[in-house]
């Protein structure tokens, strides 16, 4: 038996739950969260979503913030969904940098081959088919597409210098934001 792939959706953290900063976001009170993402992640919970955040935070790495401060940071994001009717079920992150070669850091598959162990019984060569991944930048799409997700481009973050950059997955949908996401997927499904 697998989990459905209307049931889950896989959302990349800064840029597009978050502001995402130049210099890293390093603490609680840098992460802010951009305006109607958390009113959308509520929105998708209450449609029956799983969210799964997968995100790279080679800051770890770098010693700009060590893992209680990106504990705080999730804590921070909980908390504030909390009034919103709103949950992320699992946090997956990348404590790597390029350097360290590792197979977990976006655009590599292995924080999505994670997901699907962890969501999924079926390990096709595909696990992922049809699942939405929402992410600002190249490498979160081509990392969720490896294994069949279903690409969707937000335009915050980094969000539209990656669209103007081109080279985008085939098929990948395109939306304003985070809550545009949402609406869209929302709206297919009445």
């Amino acid at each position: 038996m697998s989990i459905s792939s209307s049931k889950l959706i896989i959302l990349d953290r800064d840029g597009v739950i978050n502001e995402d900063r130049d210099d890293y976001v390093k603490s609680s009170d840098e992460w802010i969260p951009l305006p109607g993402s958390l009113e959308a992640i509520a929105l998708l919970n209450q449609a029956g979503y799983q969210i799964a955040v997968a995100t790279n935070q080679s800051g770890l790495a770098r010693g700009y913030f060590n893992i209680n401060d990106l504990h705080a940071m999730h804590g921070k994001m909980e908390k504030l969904l909390k009034p919103l009717g709103g949950h992320i079920d699992s946090i997956f992150f990348c404590p790597h940098t390029d350097a360290n070669a590792c197979d977990c850091r976006k655009p590599l598959p292995g924080m999505m081959k994670e997901i699907a162990l962890r969501y999924k019984k079926n390990q096709s060569v595909t696990p992922l088919l049809g699942v939405p991944i929402v992410g600002d930048s190249l490498r979160d799409l081509q990392a969720g597409v490896a294994l069949g997700a279903s690409p969707h481009l937000v335009l915050t973050g980094k969000g539209s210098k990656t669209l103007d950059k081109g080279g985008l997955p085939e098929g990948t949908q395109i939306h304003a934001d985070l809550m545009a996401f949402a609406t869209a997927l929302l709206k297919d499904q009445v």
